[in-house]
């Protein structure tokens, strides 16, 4: 089994009779950035706490290189996890609150100010957290997580607070830890986003495994590619498309969308029966559209 290779099976969790994870199997490699995508109230925090062994399971495993994580030896150097990017105590500098850390886990305290220069934090260091902002304390986060410098990186909603800048940067970083061949696993509702930073995704809704997938296999999912046209001959451009078998309908605005077809037959329709064509785009399929559809209908479990 390679390092850093993370199982779920047939994991499942009851809080006084509320199923809040389902029998639940995925997996996550290493060198690969996965996705873990829900609604709110899916079982994503719960599945990442017994992953992390701070939540039994009812039922099934979660395991790290085939082990729970409570029975892996020295696991801060194996694993890294951030699931609450304000945990850090207030009134500690961010380079204290990283010393308390290597003390804990038996590293050298200089370790705390290369994951502060990791993280962009150097000139941060001194300041009390207290007066971080929230994407500051996310990156304080991402610093503490990588201090054993681990094989598998666990980041719940690691985004959040970040500005632009800071969006492009977490992407950057996690794509180049998982090039280095570790294992990252990324939990978000920001779905652009993960559509540019995973390899692949895991949907889950009601605490049950929706799809999982590259993201190229889960786009592929989507309802086929809709055509935006305007025509000042829309009645009969409606006609043509519709003799060729395409859903047809119009939007506001008067707008013709069509699904079914594909340009280079619109194109072709439309000379043959001399009408004109102003516009004609394509929408591309997207991660939010795939997920939408996905787990459309499939409430969370209360």
């Amino acid at each position: 089994m390679s390092e850093g290779h993370i199982e779920i099976s047939g994991l499942s969790k009851t809080y006084r009779g509320v199923q809040a994870v389902d029998r639940l199997s995925f997996t996550a490699g290493p060198g690969r950035v996965t996705g873990f995508l829900g609604p709110n109230g899916a079982g994503k925090s719960t599945t990442l706490r017994m992953l992390l062994g701070l939540v039994r399971p009812t039922s099934g495993t979660a395991t790290i290189d085939g082990r729970r994580y409570t029975d892996l030896p020295n696991p801060v150097r194996r694993v890294g996890a951030v699931l609450d990017a304000t945990a850090a105590h207030q009134g500690r500098t961010g380079r204290n609150h990283l010393r308390v850390y290597c003390a804990a886990a038996g590293l050298p305290y200089s370790r705390a100010d290369e994951v502060l220069e990791l993280v962009g934090l150097s000139n941060a260091g001194n300041r009390k957290v207290k007066g971080y902002s929230l994407g500051m304390r996310q990156r304080l986060g991402i610093a503490t997580a990588m201090l054993g410098d681990p094989r598998v990186l666990i980041l719940d909603e690691p985004a959040n607070g970040l500005d632009p800048e800071g969006i492009h940067w977490i992407r950057g970083f996690l794509r180049s830890l998982a090039a280095e061949g570790r294992t990252v696993m990324v939990s978000s509702h920001l779905l652009t986003e993960m559509q540019s930073l995973a390899d692949d995704v895991v949907i889950i809704a009601a605490g049950r495994l929706v799809r999982q997938g590259t993201v190229a296999e889960i786009l592929a999912t989507v309802s086929p590619q809709r055509l935006r046209i305007r025509t000042p001959q829309s009645d009969e451009l409606i006609s043509v498309l519709t003799a060729l078998g395409a859903s047809v309908e119009v939007a506001a605005g008067g707008a013709i969308l069509v699904e079914g077809v594909d340009r280079a037959a619109v194109s072709r329709a439309a000379l043959r029966a001399q009408l004109e064509i102003h516009e004609m785009e394509a929408s591309s399929p997207d991660l939010e559209q795939a997920f939408l559809e996905l787990t459309s209908g499939k409430a969370a479990i209360r």
